[in-house]
Formats: C-alpha cells, structure tokens, sequence
C-alpha cells in the first residue's frame, strides 16, 4: 500500500523549482516507492514569490518564513534549496524539528556548518542526502563499476573540469553569490564542489592537494532588487567580487593516484563543459555532461594505439531503465534530479543511507576548505 509523505521545499529559485518537479515526478519512474511526496507548504522569503509556486505547482501553503515549515507537524521531508549562507541555520533547524534534509550543495559556507548540519540530522535520528547529482548519471555510475572491477586496471591519474560561462558577462549582478559571508568561496561551493564530489565517488578519499584560485572580474553593478540566477545589472552601484572565479587543483588518492581538478564560472565559450578522464595501467574512460548518455572506453591489451569506442549507456547502467527503455535515448538534467529524490525517499523509508549523504558533504568542504587554505599557503594541505 501506498501512503504519503508531506513534504516541503525552502528557497523557490531554479533549483527549488527543480526539486518541486522533481518531487511531482518520482512516482512516475519510481512507482516501486511505498510512499508518494505530498506538497505541503513552500516558503521564500521573496515577496509573492512562495504564493505564486502554491498556484503553479499545488503547495497546500506558501509562506515568507521558513521557520513555519519547521513547526508544521503536516511536513516531515524539507528540500533546502535557499543561498549557501542559510544552508546551516535552517538545516539544523529542521533536523532539531524531525525533518528529514535534501539540501544542495555546499551545505553552508564551510567544512564547519556542513558538520554541523549532519551532527544536528544524525542526533535527531533523521536522514540526509545532498544535491550531488552528476554522480547520478548513468554513464557516470558505469564508469564507477569499470573502475571499481578493474577494467581499465589500476588508476595512475584523473582530469576533472567544470567550467562554465553564467558568471563571464562583465554586467552580471553582484548577487549573494559572489560575496564571502552569504556565498562562501564562490567557485569553489559552487562548482567544484561536484568535482570533489566526483573525485571521490569514482576513485576513493583524496589524501592531500594543492591549489591556485584567482578573481578574473573583480567587480560587479549591485542589482536594484530581487533577483534569480544569474540576471544582470548594467549601470547600479559597483561593489568588489569577494570571492573566486577559478579554481586549479592537483589531488593525491589514497590509492595513490594523481588527479587534476579545474573549475572556473567565467570562462567564455564554455556552457556547463563538466566532465572527467580516468586514466589506467590498461584502458581509459571520458565522460562529457553535454553528452550524457555516452561514455568513451579504452580497454584491452596492446596499451600503445589503444583505440577508443563510445558506449551508449541504457538499462543496466545506474537508474537508467526508469527513464528510456533501449540505449541511447536520451536523458537530461531534471532526470539526475528525480533520480536523487528517489534516493532521498528511500532514505526516509528504509532508513538506510541511499545516494549523496550529509557525511559527502563534509568531505567535499573538508576538500573545499583545504583549496582556500592551500591557495593562501602556496603549498600542499593534507587531508588525513
């Protein structure tokens, strides 16, 4: 029997719209799930904002205040989906109020607020899973598998970018985003927060790094009002960017394996351009986000002029077959998303950990935070 779950989401930009759609489409590919989200109640603090996403998409209520979802009795699943600053408050708040967390990453500004998110979800008994989606990907899960049955032997190094344009155009609104205290380390939170999320997810712990971060546009026009995602702002007030357009990183594994992690959000010419290359003793794995559904595998024995040949992935590979029923039909974005709401519905069923959890989290920010020390250091910080 199928019953319900209130469920609520926290901070309705894009990414609260992705989740609310994400939530109205899990039972779709997922009908196996004992339980089907019920919207109860969305909040934003930005005026009409809440009311027009209960019109849109059916939210029982709306709100400007995120602490009447944390005393709604009817809710006991929150989305967190609010600018990086806020991602600790409100998620111990809900943690202390019996809610179980999906909340994106980073989880707060610091190694420190994501730890102590977790703390508050793992003291009140609830779960926890964290927007890491890329790790969702199909071809991303096959690659993990080859890597993890040895296919392509034993790894020797790894190149993972992500590099993006939304922050490239000179006029783009000095937002929350680029300020320390409410966005944190900027490209660091924000996109290579992924990478290390994919490091790990594919290859093992990270045991010690060393990075370069630069600001590439140093300042920015405040905007005049509210905004969402990354809107422009020619002609206000100018005011300094105050934290990082690029980040360069070299990564040791535990394994032993080196890795290069680069991610940059002005770079021009590049759109979502995220990806990585597995390199091995015998073969080799390339995964490009804009081709999402291929993966390019060199594996066998003659090493030198080794070819390389695309696989489609299809049913079989990750949670594929809840999507398309044969090989290379296509999947986008969103899917990565209702993928990961169905790991965080199961987490609440079953209660055990499914998909990206809070404990990710903290290793990404341990990560995270050990780039900026590095950077200000001029040398290599150690993550043991």
């Amino acid at each position: 029997m199928v019953s319900t779950l209130g469920v609520a989401v926290v901070g309705f930009g894009w990414m609260g719209r992705v989740h609310t759609q994400a939530y109205a489409r899990v039972g779709h590919h997922f009908p196996q799930l004992p339980v089907r989200p019920e919207l109860i109640a969305v909040a934003d603090e930005v005026p009409g904002r809440a009311e027009e996403a209960a019109g849109q998409y059916g939210f029982v209520s709306a709100t400007r205040d995120w602490r009447e979802v944390a005393a709604d009795p009817r809710v006991r699943a929150v989305s967190i989906t609010a600018p990086n600053f806020l991602h600790r408050e409100i998620g111990v708040a809900m943690a202390e109020a019996g809610k179980h967390i999906w909340i994106e990453k980073p989880v707060g500004l610091t190694a420190a607020d994501a730890r102590a998110v977790a703390e508050a979800a793992a003291k009140a008994g609830v779960r926890g899973t964290v927007g890491f989606n890329y790790r969702n990907a199909p071809a991303v899960a096959a690659a993990r598998e080859m890597v993890a049955a040895g296919e392509i032997g034993t790894v020797t190094h790894v190149r993972i970018r992500l590099f993006s344009d939304y922050a490239a155009h000179p006029e783009g609104a000095l937002t929350w985003r680029y300020e320390r205290e409410r966005g944190g380390s900027g490209v660091l939170g924000d996109l290579a927060s992924h990478g290390v999320d994919l490091a790990r997810h594919l290859l093992g712990e990270i045991d010690s790094l060393a990075a370069d971060t630069a600001v590439f546009v140093p300042e920015r026009a405040r905007p005049a009002g509210a905004t969402a995602g990354h809107t422009r702002a020619a002609g206000g007030e100018p005011g300094p960017v105050e934290n990082d357009d690029y980040v360069n990183c070299l990564l040791r594994f535990a394994s032993g394996a080196r890795g290069v992690l680069e991610a940059c959000r002005v770079s021009v010419g590049e759109q979502n351009n995220y990806g990585f290359e597995i390199h091995g003793t015998r073969g080799a794995l390339f995964w490009d986000f804009r081709r999402m559904g291929e993966l390019r595998v060199s594996r066998g024995s003659t090493y030198q002029d080794q070819p390389v040949s695309t696989v489609y992935v299809g049913p079989g590979h990750g949670e594929y077959s809840a999507f398309q029923p044969g090989s290379a039909n296509a999947m986008g974005y969103d899917d990565l998303k209702v993928i990961e709401a169905y790991h965080f519905l199961r987490s609440v069923t079953d209660g055990t950990e499914h998909g990206a959890t809070l404990q990710d989290a903290v290793a990404s920010a341990v990560a995270l935070d050990a780039m900026a020390r590095s950077a200000d250091e001029r040398g290599w910080v150690s993550l043991a």
